[in-house]
This record gives C-alpha cells, structure tokens and sequence, in this order.
C-alpha cells in the first residue's frame, strides 16, 4: 500500500498536508503559495518532499494547471476532513452560555458553606440553567489535594490548608471569631450591655469548639495564650450547626466565624461578644486544580461562589 512509511512519519510535517490541500483547490503552485503564504519554490519543495513520502508525483503538469492523480484524487477527501478536524479540535472555545451548560459540579466545605452559601448557589444555577447539578460534600470527607487530583470535587472551600503547587487558590473573605453564649447564661448578667467578654470570664465558661478531627483545641486557643489566657474545651463537634445547638442548650460559650454568629446566635437566643483582644481572623479560600483554571464552565462557578460571598466580606 502506498502510505507514509512508518519511520518517516514521525517527522510528517502537517503544513505539507494544508499545501496538498490548497494544491487540489487551486491547481497552480503559485495560487497555492498566496492561499498558505509560501512562495512558489516552497510549494513545489514541499510537493517534492510529499511526492517521496507517498512515493507517487501527486500532480502533473498540463498547460498551466496542475493536475492530481488518481492517487491525490484518492486522498483529497480524507486530508480535507482531517484538516477540518483539526481546525474545529484546536479552535478557542466559543462565547460560553450557561444557560446551554449540562454539568454536574461538586464542592466541598464546612457547613458553614452549606447553611450560608449553598442555597443562594442553587438558586442562582437553578434560575440559569436546568441543566447543572450540585454536589456538596462535608469537609471531613478527605484530603483535599487528593481529592482535586482524582476529580472527586471540583473546588473546596477551606481555612488555609497545604498545598501542591498544581493546586491554584483565591481568597473569598476573612473570618474573624466570635463568641456566642447562652442569653441566660448566670455567669453573663453581670455584663448587662457588654459586647465585649471580659478576660476573666473565659476562664469560667465552659467552652464547645468546632472541630473536624475531635481536637479539642483550635486557633482561638493559640490566640488566648498569647494574651496569656486559657479556656476549658468540653465538647468538639465536626460541624457549626449543632454546635450552636448544644451552646444554646447547655450553658456552653464558643468562638465560632463571626458571619455564623451573626446569621444564627440571635434567633436561637444567644448573646455574641467580641473577644477581649483583636479577633484573630481566618483567610477563607477556593481551592482549584490548575488544570480547570481555564475551563470556561469552571471560572464561571468560581466567579459566581466569589459574588455569592460578597455579603461575607462585608461582615464584622
């Protein structure tokens, strides 16, 4: 059979096939040369080195036309839709509408995330397109790099955590701490008004603290022996919800993200009090892998998570 030689094809330039092509469309090495910008002597270089590659002449002269063989005859259909492939596989994306996307997205975060930004989310993707779905796992279910790396989630909402280097990250907001406490807590009605706990008191509350892996310490804790202070931990919970619960039912204090406190002490009866000192605040991040950096659909949710917490920002 006359095809490429398998040792030659390796080094097969590809422009000798758009040269075959404009040769076939304009029967002339120089209409050729002005249709893939070579001169003339490049295209007839160029037929030579695919006459020997084929081991066929391709086209012959007659009067002033090129004409293909039975040979190029042959192969113009198959090089014509090849190079029409290739055009439409390396062509840029087109203008991206969501309102056509058919995906399915997975995030991951504490719930936090899924009490004060998931249902905004799912009204905003629901009032776009009908076509996306959303999964939203719990933070504890795993290592977030290996995740990415594995295409189980498709960006994870997190307190700063280490990275690969093939991870990419944005900074959504800063949380600083709060604390919140029973309304009717008796060690509290001595402070009438206060929105400031006092030093002492820290030491006399019991304390409840969010924590995905049953530590019974966290960043607040490093933050009250600088100012040389301790609290007595005596319940961890993985998640901020029941949390606030079991403060609100137990006489319990905890130092929780200040935009939880705000949108969820209050209505459960629970006083909030800035702490005694400047509230250490935690950068909150999207993490990516950097291979959907440039993924249209995905810059597109990543865009709108970054909107969506824009009431976070604005938080104390």
């Amino acid at each position: 059979m006359g095809s490429i030689r398998a040792m030659n094809f390796a080094a097969f330039d590809l422009n000798l096939l758009r040269i075959f092509n404009a040769l076939m469309r304009e029967r002339s090495a120089t209409r050729a040369g002005e249709q893939v910008g070579l001169s003339q002597p490049a295209v007839s270089a160029a037929l030579n080195r695919l006459r020997d590659l084929l081991d066929d002449k391709l086209f012959v002269r007659q009067g002033n036309e090129m004409i293909p063989t039975p040979r190029a005859e042959s192969l113009a259909p198959g090089i014509q839709d090849a190079l029409e492939s290739l055009e439409r596989l390396l062509a840029r994306p087109g203008a991206f509408d969501p309102a056509k996307l058919e995906r399915s997205f997975t995030l991951m975060g504490a719930d936090f995330f899924a009490i004060l930004l998931v249902p905004g989310l799912v009204q905003r993707l629901r009032g776009l397109s009908s076509g996306i779905s959303l999964r939203f796992l719990d933070t504890a279910r795993g290592d977030v790099a290996r995740l990415l790396s594995d295409d189980a989630i498709d960006m994870a909402l997190e307190a700063p955590i280490d990275t690969a280097e093939w991870i990419e990250s944005e900074l959504l907001f800063m949380s600083p701490f709060k604390v919140i406490a029973s309304a009717s807590h008796p060690l509290l009605h001595a402070l009438g008004d206060a929105d400031t706990l006092p030093p002492e008191a820290i030491a006399e509350l019991d304390w409840a603290l969010r924590s995905s892996d049953g530590s019974l310490r966290g960043p607040i804790d490093e933050a009250l022996a600088q100012h040389g202070l301790k609290r007595r931990v005596v319940l961890a919970m993985p998640h901020f919800a029941p949390l606030v619960d079991c403060v609100a039912a137990n006489n319990l204090a905890a130092a929780i993200p200040a935009q939880f406190a705000e949108a969820h002490a209050k209505p459960k009866g629970l006083r909030v009090f800035n702490l005694p000192f400047p509230s250490p605040a935690s950068p909150i991040k999207l993490y990516w892998h950097e291979r959907r950096t440039r993924d249209p659909a995905h810059a597109w949710l990543r865009k709108l998570v970054h909107e969506l917490c824009e009431p976070f920002r604005r938080s104390p």
